[in-house]
């Protein structure tokens, strides 16, 4: 028997070992086929292959295969890593965006940037930098020729719509950081703070924003999270550590090696212990968001506002490649102080249930049964792998904050029946080029506009929209219209559609929106996306969320809480 365990103890000491050498022997195996598949095809295929193109098409199909945060960067893209992690490039402070017709035009200044200084403005269709003409070129093509060494000038040829010159404009280059907070303000006596991302430095402008509206007057603080997919680990923390004492363990990021794995806790005095929060969050808050907003839920600090968040609870780390060149791949999941994971997707097993489907055309049956349940500090539950779900459901319909519909477009939002069509026409009239056109129109019209809280698009406005609308060809149902198509032809196809002609004739018929009805029915909330177009113009992009605030569901939920303390303090379990 004592032979028998010696023995058994010796395999198991050894299987390890021989589990990392086959691992090694399998990795240097394939790595050998690759080298070797490639330098067959450049010595034998039939015809001359471009090395870094091919290579370039492996690796992002190999990193396709593990999630969608592990990204390759070349040398000549590592600028678009330091924006991510810093926010800081050199460049001209703007916003550009291609329209319909190819051009690329400026779309968003910033303020106090070489582009607003200059004096560029919304709708500057960009003809050439420098002698390169930038006729054909898209917007990643013309912003590559946009950024450079601060310090660096070059004169950039726009045409201004209305004029008939072009414009000639000299531009030097300045080290840009971009704006994480581009408002906050007073609601009453309830501070709003607007986080667009988690970039370098974002704490201590946070920490400014709280103090600044705590001298005005702000009792408590709302700190909107919508539309941030996160950033900066460190700065998340820093800014959980503003309301929650020296010494709390926030985060515990755990990997595969030691070095992946770490435990974060506040290390500064904190700003404010007592100060009411309320945290509002969306779809698409992700990552650091959702580190502040479950970190403060997970220690009953904060009421969470909103609509459950992505759902994203994966680190990235940078690793340095030969020539140059960078990896940010997922090195860790992170747990915030309730021990839980808010990962939502579990990117291995949807791979192992796609192909289970493949092969044997069953679905995977849903898991949502088996999370596991956690507590708050105050002993309130809460769940695991799906996201923060808010403690104050507060959908943001539509006809809210138009401000989001850009977004929309990726489906981030699920509608009620009732808002499909106004959706519809929302969506594409926010991206399409009439409606820069009209905002161009009305700039140009009116050199001051009222103040922010008193400006209104007129009925006389409003019209005018319209009719700019319907002569520009505009069409919102877009997908139906498509989709209609395609049924149809597969019909004629397969030999059904002379048979059922009538119906799908009487279906054209529905499908065929009118448009001018459309937008008297939803002139309200077109009203609001003309405002901030125009808003935008006079004061930027902190003027445009102050516009879009007015009639915001979600904070309005917000701001009525924080005035109500026996509910607040009663969600909170205290």
């Amino acid at each position: 028997m004592k032979k028998t365990l010696i023995l058994l103890l010796s395999v198991m000491a050894w299987m390890p070992s021989w589990s990392q050498t086959e691992h090694n022997f399998s990795v240097a195996k394939n790595l050998d086929v690759f080298n070797s598949i490639y330098r067959q095809l450049d010595l034998f295929y039939v015809d001359s292959l471009e090395a870094e193109k091919i290579i370039r098409i492996g690796i992002d199909a190999m990193l396709a295969e593990l999630d969608p945060y592990t990204m390759y960067f070349p040398e000549e893209d590592m600028s678009d890593l330091k924006l991510m992690t810093t926010g800081k490039y050199g460049g001209i402070g703007s916003i550009i965006r291609q329209r319909e017709d190819s051009t690329v035009i400026v779309y968003e200044p910033y303020p106090d940037m070489p582009a607003a200084e200059v004096g560029l403005q919304v709708g500057d269709v960009m003809l050439k930098i420098d002698d390169k003409d930038l006729k054909g070129l898209s917007t990643a093509e013309v912003s590559e020729l946009l950024r450079g060494e601060p310090g660096t000038t070059f004169v950039l040829r726009v045409q201004r719509p209305g004029e008939k010159k072009a414009r000639d404009f000299k531009i030097t280059r300045r080290s840009i950081k971009k704006t994480a907070i581009p408002y906050y303000g007073l609601r009453g006596n309830v501070g709003y703070i607007s986080l667009n991302e988690f970039t370098e430095g974002c704490s201590k402008d946070v920490r400014k924003a709280v103090i600044t509206l705590k001298e005005k007057g702000a009792a408590s603080i709302v700190i909107d999270l919508r539309n941030n997919g996160g950033g900066l680990l460190n700065e998340a923390v820093e800014i959980v550590n503003l309301f929650v004492p020296k010494g709390v363990k926030i985060l515990e990021t755990k990997g595969k090696i030691r070095a992946a794995s770490t435990s974060y806790t506040t290390q500064n005095e904190p700003l404010d212990l007592d100060i009411p929060l309320a945290i509002l969050v969306d779809g698409s808050s992700a990552s650091a968001s959702e580190i502040v907003a479950g970190s403060l839920q997970d220690l009953d600090r904060a009421v969470i506002v909103g609509d459950k968040t992505f759902g994203k609870g994966l680190v990235q780390s940078p690793r340095d490649l030969p020539y140059n060149g960078s990896l940010k791949l997922t090195t860790a999941k992170y747990y915030i102080p309730s021990g839980r994971c808010i990962q939502a997707i579990d990117y291995q097993q949807r791979r192992k249930d796609a192909e289970t489907y493949r092969t044997t055309g069953k679905k995977a049956e849903k898991r949502d049964s088996l999370k596991t349940l956690f507590r708050t500090a105050g002993g309130r539950e809460v769940t695991e792998g799906s996201g923060i779900m808010p403690d104050v459901a507060a959908p943001q319909h539509l006809a809210g904050n138009t401000s989001f519909y850009p977004y929309a477009v990726s489906g981030r939002f699920v509608n009620n029946s009732n808002d499909t069509i106004l959706s519809t026409i929302l969506i594409y009239l926010s991206t399409d080029d009439v409606l820069i056109d009209w905002g161009t129109r009305y700039f140009q019209q009116h050199p001051t506009i009222p103040a922010i809280k008193d400006f209104v698009i007129t009925d006389a406005d409003y019209e005018e929209f319209k009719s700019m609308v319907k002569d520009s060809g505009f069409k919102y149902d877009r997908m139906s219209e498509a989709r209609f198509k395609a049924l149809k032809q597969t019909a004629e196809l397969e030999g059904y559609y002379e048979e059922a002609r009538a119906e799908f004739d009487a279906l054209e018929k529905k499908l065929t929106h009118n448009l001018d009805l459309e937008m008297d029915r939803k002139r309200d909330d077109i009203r609001k996306l003309m405002a901030q177009e125009v808003v935008k113009r006079y004061s930027y992009q902190s003027g445009k969320i102050e516009e879009s605030l007015k009639g915001d569901a979600q904070l309005e939920k917000a701001i009525t809480l924080l005035g109500d303390l026996d509910e607040y303090h009663k969600l909170l379990g205290k």
